[in-house]
């Protein structure tokens, strides 16, 4: 069976690159990122991927909801961390974009 007039979600590309995390307004570390970004009608588009840092800073933000990546390009992701717990030494975590994410139209170019 069809769902008529249903649109089904669509990958707009990746997001890739280097930036600076940023907690309520202050400068906290160099962030490496690669991120996916997806059309969810009638939502619009979401992101998630992966944030690299050192496994102390990590430490340190993992959790916060306060948080945002300042991309080389000047492009403020807010983001929440998707994984419920860090494990000692890890310097990457799995994070959701809240915030920021080029339209759908602009993806490609972003």
């Amino acid at each position: 069976m069809m769902n008529r007039g249903r649109q089904s979600m669509r990958y707009l590309g990746g997001l890739r690159g280097s930036g600076t995390l940023r907690c309520q307004g202050q400068d906290v570390a160099e962030a490496e990122y690669a991120l996916d970004g997806y059309l969810i009608p009638p939502a619009g588009v979401t992101g998630s991927g992966e944030i690299r840092m050192t496994p102390d800073v990590l430490k340190k933000v993992f959790g916060r909801r306060d948080l945002e990546l300042v991309t080389e390009n000047g492009r403020a992701l807010a983001f929440r961390f998707s994984d419920k717990k860090l494990h000692a030494g890890d310097d990457a975590a799995h994070i959701d974009v809240t915030g920021g994410l080029p339209e759908a139209k602009n993806w490609r170019a972003a």
